[in-house]
């Protein structure tokens, strides 16, 4: 026979953090075979209202089940956004002479950069506060 119930996940304070985990005990039934599911129930808390539960792109994973004791849920966020990074464009350097590319390396960020479309890689933020979790196991 197998169980449900919530648990909380916890970022901690603004900024946050990228990945949070909740061990959940008391399951003296649970196997090392059992199957457990987890996932984001949109019931709001002290800092995200039930919008933000299911606004907020948190993957979240079932695992590390320990034989009659519990398992571990494990949060974090799958969300890369857009950045801009202050460094010289590849494809400016390539175009110029090595001297004056490096004179565009040398030089603090955002100082200037040269024309053409501000460089962006994907970057992870952080999440922070409290939000509900359902979970289930056979």
């Amino acid at each position: 026979m197998g169980a449900s119930g919530t648990a909380t996940l916890d970022f901690g304070v603004f900024p946050g953090g990228y990945d949070t985990s909740v061990a959940v005990t008391g399951q003296t039934g649970i196997a090392a075979g059992s199957l457990v599911e987890a996932w984001i129930r949109p019931v709001g808390t002290a800092d995200h209202t039930a919008d933000e539960h299911m606004l907020e792109p948190i993957k979240v994973i079932a695992g590390n089940i320990v034989a009659g004791t519990g398992f571990t849920i494990y949060g974090f966020n799958t969300h890369p956004v857009p950045a801009p990074v202050d460094r010289v464009p590849d494809a400016w350097q390539q175009r110029h002479t090595s001297a004056t590319a490096v004179q565009w390396t040398q030089m603090s960020p955002r100082q200037d950069l040269p024309p053409g479309p501000i460089v962006t890689e994907p970057v992870i933020p952080k999440i922070y506060g409290l939000f509900t979790v359902a979970w289930v196991w056979n």
